[in-house]
């Protein structure tokens, strides 16, 4: 039996690899997706890749497609899921109907249109490349009754010598968690139904060459970028083809195309790196930036006067903590839950978005004058998608929450979830939030969502999360629109919506609500594989850690938080004098390496592990054009030896020579290294730095220029 053949291989090029896509086969198929080739010869490449059938199975290769189909004989999990009436037209075949390009700035795309005639369905997929292979579905209903969809999940293949995989784990306070894997053969799945992107399940993966490392091995990563639930799924067939779906997970019945209709997938994100995890993160940071939201302009240092205040409120007492912010420095104050409607505790309020006359008798615009008139912006905290049933919002709509009727609704943080699929209460949420937006100094939004969605019903009496996270979506657009000089942050009990969907709309992210050091080393490190520091939310807090009541040195807070969107969550009022002297200069050092940190490329070396245990983190940036760097290195618990190993520091110019300064950090030991020494790139990857010995929870700072 003759092998199959790929006979119409469009040959994309990204900015570091290239894609080529098999549009014969109806519903494309991603023949290579990887290391640039050079031009190539489609005969010679469909001979060398052909697939025979297999003994004692079908006389037919099925394809792995975008879409892989269970009609044409795919052994694995189909990519599209859904039926008519009565079951039929539940595996559908499609056949080529035509490819246009896609013309966008930066990108090289086509769109493939297949159709089933039998099943009354069209598809049209969208691959583009860029600095990030992106692929997004539509599946048109061309029938004259309704298609009751399942799922549209993109799928990429992956190579045989893709054996391990890394998934990422987490909870509440402790998101990003990474799980390195082995993955010789079956299935890895995780689906997330929480209507976030969630903190348990981050719809991420990569998958490399055995022993892939920051700096080594063959990497490829998949992101699903949308903010509401999803499903991730690793497959290794019996015949050695391997492959990742990604796609939204809907709830039975929640999405019904009727004639005419259409639904179009998330888009799936994909990285290449053939010098391992650090360079494969670039492509997803370089998404991040290419969406132009943060438009260029420093972030502002920030405080955040949850863990100062909590609902504590009043003008005076957070005119006094504006003041102290000022004077160390800080350029934003973001005034956190407790100013509106009946919001004193987490009970009652929301939904009430008005500001309190019992907390704010003159309104905020004393509070804000005096936050403007020092030099600082001003910031509000949010939660327009839940609501409390203790709130006048409630009491005068108790229709208006995601519930199912005859059922008692299920309670999450003393609130319950507003149905902002429903047009009226769509348009009460956006008109109140765009009032206050209008009639106030507001240059900074924290938008947090606070609970998972249960058992949540539209008015429809349907399944209403899809419609839900829509909804929010087109709401975050519609204030953009209205309010363009507003920045927003999508925070979801910490870092529960972070993704590269919400991210072409936020300027920030809240990554946890744990802002304890050591967590947060652990937890910014994952995050790092996805976002770049500029829209990582990091925040110096107390000196006792809110959430786990840990004390760490004002040093390692600092250290842990510089790289990214700094912030202070702690009362400057109660600090000692030293502390807040200490503060200022961290403050003052970040904002001398900012630009710097944030438009460079983020750089991770390996974890020094102990009995499996991580001892050591390091981690910097790089300047684009490799003339300048900032790494840190961090001692989290003691090691397996008393001296800590070189530094390497891979990835500089091999033959540029570069001065290694030691940055002695606020509050820290004496200067090391004396004026600082000159090695070359390659040096510096080969040999790299011995350091001194450091304490558990300590860490130093290290400055390179080229010479």
């Amino acid at each position: 039996m003759r092998p199959s053949t790929v006979s119409a291989v469009i040959h994309l090029r990204g900015a570091t690899f290239d894609v080529l896509l098999d549009e014969s086969t109806g519903v494309p198929t991603v023949a290579h997706w990887g290391a640039p080739l050079g031009d190539i010869d489609p005969a010679a490449f469909a001979a060398a890749t052909a697939r025979f059938p297999l003994p004692g199975g079908l006389d037919v290769v099925a394809p792995l497609s975008v879409l892989p189909e269970h009609g044409a004989g795919f052994p694995g999990r189909p990519g599209l899921h859904g039926h008519r009436r009565g079951g039929i037209a539940w595996a559908p075949r499609f056949v080529p109907a035509g490819v246009a390009p896609i013309e966008a700035g930066g990108v090289d795309g086509v769109a493939v249109a297949a159709v089933d005639v039998v099943a009354q369905l069209r598809l049209v997929t969208e691959v583009t490349v860029g600095d990030v292979l992106s692929v997004r579905c539509t599946v048109v209903n061309e029938g004259d009754g309704r298609y009751l969809l399942g799922g549209v999940h993109p799928t990429l293949p992956l190579p045989p010598h893709a054996t391990e995989l890394l998934t990422f784990d987490g909870r509440w306070t402790r998101e990003f968690q990474p799980v390195r894997r082995a993955w010789p053969s079956g299935t890895w799945v995780a689906e997330n139904r929480t209507g976030r992107t969630s903190h348990e399940h981050l719809p991420l993966l990569f998958a490399g060459t055995p022993g892939f490392g920051e700096w080594a091995g063959e990497v490829w990563g998949v992101h699903l970028a949308w903010s509401g639930n999803s499903v991730l799924h690793a497959d290794c067939l019996p015949d050695g083809r391997r492959c990742v779906q990604a796609g939204e997970l809907l709830h039975p019945g929640e999405c019904c195309l009727e004639p005419g209709q259409s639904y179009s997938s998330p888009w799936v994100v994909g990285v290449w790196s053939g010098a391992g995890l650090t360079p494969a993160s670039w492509g997803f940071h370089r998404a991040v930036r290419s969406a132009g939201v943060v438009q260029g302009r420093p972030r502002p240092v920030l405080l955040n006067t949850w863990e100062a205040v909590y609902f504590d409120q009043s003008t005076a007492a957070l005119q006094e903590l504006a003041s102290g912010a000022a004077e160390l420095g800080i350029e934003r104050f973001v005034l956190d839950d407790g100013w509106f409607g009946g919001r004193r505790d987490d009970r009652r309020g929301l939904g009430d978005w008005w500001v309190s006359p019992e907390v704010y008798p003159e309104g905020l615009a004393p509070l804000i004058a005096h936050v403007r008139g020092l030099g600082m912006e001003f910031g509000i905290w949010v939660e327009p998608e839940m609501v409390n049933t203790d709130s006048d919002l409630y009491r005068a709509h108790p229709e208006w929450v995601l519930a199912t009727d005859g059922y008692e609704p299920v309670t999450g943080r003393n609130q319950l979830v507003l149905d902002l699929a429903r047009p009226d209460a769509f348009a009460h949420v956006l008109g109140q939030l765009h009032a206050l937006l209008r009639d106030h100094d507001i240059a900074f939004v924290k938008w947090d969502m606070n609970r998972p969605h249960a058992q949540g019903s539209g008015a429809s009496a349907a399944a209403g999360s899809h419609a839900q996270t829509l909804a929010f979506l087109q709401l975050l657009d519609a204030l953009r629109e209205r309010h363009p000089g507003v920045e927003f942050e999508s925070c979801a009990s910490g870092g529960g919506r972070i993704d590269l969907d919400v991210l072409r709309r936020a300027a920030r992210v809240w990554t946890s609500d744990c802002n304890d050091a050591l967590e947060r080393q652990a937890i910014q490190w994952g995050a790092s594989m996805l976002i770049p520091y500029e829209v990582m939310g990091a925040h110096i807090g107390p000196e006792r850690s809110h959430t786990t009541g840990r004390v760490h040195s004002l040093a390692l807070r600092a250290l842990t938080a510089l790289f990214g969107h700094l912030g202070v969550e702690a009362d400057v009022r109660t600090m000692s004098t030293r502390d807040r002297e200490v503060l200022a200069e961290v403050i003052a050092l970040h904002q001398r390496f900012r630009s710097l940190m944030h438009s460079g490329d983020a750089v991770r070396l390996d974890p020094v592990a102990n009995g499996g245990v991580v001892s050591t983190h390091a981690y910097g940036v790089y300047a684009a054009d490799r003339s300048e760097a900032l790494v840190a290195h961090v001692s989290l618990v003691p090691g397996g030896s008393l001296m800590p190993p070189p530094l390497r520091l891979p990835g500089l110019l091999p033959d540029a020579v570069y001065r290694v300064q030691h940055v002695p950090f606020p509050g820290s030991r004496a200067l090391w290294l004396g004026s600082g020494v000159e090695l070359t790139g390659r040096q510096l990857a080969a040999v790299g730095l011995q350091l001194p010995p450091q304490h558990p929870e300590s860490g130093l700072l290290l400055h390179l220029t080229a010479v």
